[in-house]
């Protein structure tokens, strides 16, 4: 139960509130008018009185409970004091109880497909797919926090023009050779090599190919099989760099026939209809939708048909209540389109389809295009990040043995790589910079991760912190220290918003903010030469800071780290 839910339900026993939402109980802009805000307009309409008079009123008649203080009117807005004292031991104890679960408000579980990162076999994931892995690792990790049974599956989009592209390219440039670097890597070189010779010539020859395949062809098969295992060992690889995971990997050539079958059962039972031209659509009764194109004239599909025959193995699989897509806000309309088609086929998942759009990622010299080879390879960032993460340790600790400079530099590379991404609202473009996400200043996860390093130091030097007396948080009186009490308890809050609105943004600002008022408290406020009573209590409240953002970094996949 949060702090905000203690006091609702308190002013709740007011006939005047007794319909009190917790959305309108806010923090006010200046901690000295209060610790929450009322605004009494909406209230004092229904009773016909002054939002002034109301707000007059209703402070006389709250009185003093276990948690507030008291209460006074401003104007329209009625302002409610918490009872310091008791709000930090109440706090503490709930944090120091339930630890790694504080934060989790459990709801009634749902099983929860999310699909990420859905890649292509004709070259290597780039920041583009990282940004799609980490978002889709925090939601997995955010609903599971909640309680939910989640699952994260993938689609590999293996058959097409696309791949058909490298596969030319190979044949005409490759000279048999094997890889000699990661096989997606090695792929890709030659998709590159085909956007650079690209002519009308080469993309005839690219349309015969799919057709070979498309009706079996032998020597085309087993050239696709060879480049498809050489990219999809090479994506692997990479997805273990980053802990991923899949429940279940959906390969686009096994199921792209049934899209088919299933737009012509939907022209049978009259959920489809034949145009001028032969082409079967679909009315989706909606002036922004229009009529969709689901199988062309001459009965050859289009993308979306993919999407209507792999929806439904996954029903059948897994019997989700909710399946999140993580893909790219390029693609908004086309998964308006295929849910409206959901909708109008009657799929029993048709309401819990959701579609968790992102910008598009840029470098500090601009966009990266894959066909002219100017992306970033995730792999090669990686790497790069490491080096830029040695550099750092080794500055800071000289005397470090370099294997433990290697495995600090791999999990803090990673974990500035994360929290860039995940700190910007997805749906915005963003830049990224490598050297800015591993800062130790600023907004960084390096940052945070330091404040966690920090608490740890001190912990070490004090054998019984764990068993500190909760009540001696009746100590934590000063300013600062109340101001750190109230962001430690609007944790569970901020985690219902994150899941809300499925921005894991929301947490990462949060700790961000957590951590830099936990080092302003630090720096002027002494804890382990503090008097015997205060002492206690602040190594209660670092260990608390501690739980605190090491939850809120678990939920973005990011390990914390003993030192730094």
């Amino acid at each position: 139960m949060t702090l905000k839910t203690i006091v609702v339900q308190h002013l709740r026993s007011l006939p005047e509130l007794s319909e009190l939402k917790e959305e309108e109980l806010v923090v006010p802009p200046n901690p000295e008018m209060g610790d929450f805000s009322y605004a009494c307009f909406a209230a004092a309409k229904k009773f016909g009185m002054k939002p002034a008079d109301l707000a007059q009123e209703l402070s006389r008649k709250i009185g003093n409970s276990e948690y507030i203080q008291g209460a006074r009117a401003i104007g329209p807005y009625l302002n409610i004091v918490l009872n310091k004292a008791k709000l930090a031991a109440m706090t503490l104890r709930t944090i120091l109880r339930e630890q790694e679960n504080y934060g989790a408000t459990p709801q009634q579980q749902q099983t929860i497909l999310i699909e990420s990162p859905s890649p292509n076999t004709n070259k290597p994931l780039h920041l583009g797919h990282v940004r799609n892995i980490v978002l889709g690792q925090a939601l997995e990790a955010m609903l599971t926090f909640q309680g939910h049974k989640v699952k994260l599956v993938d689609i590999i989009n293996d058959r097409g023009v696309h791949i058909c592209k490298s596969m030319i390219a190979y044949q005409k440039w490759g000279n048999g050779k094997k890889p000699d670097v990661k096989g997606d890597h090695f792929v890709g070189q030659y998709y590159v090599k085909f956007a650079q010779e690209e002519n009308d010539q080469l993309l005839e020859e690219v349309q015969d190919m799919l057709r070979k395949w498309e009706l079996g062809d032998e020597e085309v098969w087993k050239l696709w099989k060879q480049m498809r295992e050489w990219c999809i060992t090479g994506i692997q690889q990479t997805y273990l760099k980053f802990g991923l995971h899949h429940a279940k990997a959906y390969y686009e050539s096994e199921f792209y026939l049934r899209g088919k079958e299933i737009v012509m059962e939907g022209l049978s039972n009259g959920s489809f209809e034949k145009d001028e031209t032969g082409a079967v659509i679909a009315d989706l009764d909606d002036a922004t939708l229009g009529k969709k194109v689901l199988l062309r004239a001459n009965g050859t599909s289009v993308y979306i048909t993919q999407d209507l025959a792999l929806t439904p193995l996954r029903f059948k699989d897994f019997h989700f209540d909710k399946c999140i897509w993580v893909v790219g806000n390029e693609q908004i309309h086309h998964f308006k389109v295929l849910f409206a088609l959901f909708r109008k086929m009657r799929m029993p998942f048709a309401d819990g389809c959701y579609h968790l759009a992102y910008g598009m990622v840029n470098l500090p010299e601009g966009k990266m295009k894959s066909r002219e080879g100017t992306v970033i390879d995730a792999d090669d960032l990686l790497d790069e990040l490491k080096e830029l993460a040695k550099e750092e340790i080794t500055t800071r600790h000289p005397d470090l043995p370099q294997t433990e400079v290697n495995a600090r530099a791999e999990r803090i590379g990673l974990a500035g790589l994360r929290f860039h991404l995940l700190k910007q609202d997805p749906m915005k473009d963003m830049t990224y910079d490598p050297k800015e996400s591993l800062s130790f200043e600023g907004e960084t996860g390096p940052y945070v991760l330091y404040a966690v390093a920090r608490i740890n130091s001190i912990l070490k030097k004090v054998e019984h912190a764990e068993q500190g007396d909760q009540e001696q948080a009746s100590q934590l009186i000063n300013p600062e220290e109340t101001e750190l009490l109230t962001i430690l308890g609007q944790f569970p809050e901020i985690m219902e918003q994150s899941v809300e609105s499925t921005k894991p943004s929301v947490i990462a600002h949060y700790a961000v903010k957590l951590a830099q008022r936990f080092n302003t408290y630090y720096h002027g406020n002494p804890v382990l030469k503090a008097e015997p009573e205060v002492r206690e209590g602040r190594l209660l409240l670092l260990r608390a800071v501690k739980i605190v953002l090491t939850n809120a970094l678990r939920l973005l996949s990011i390990p914390t780290l003993e030192e730094m």
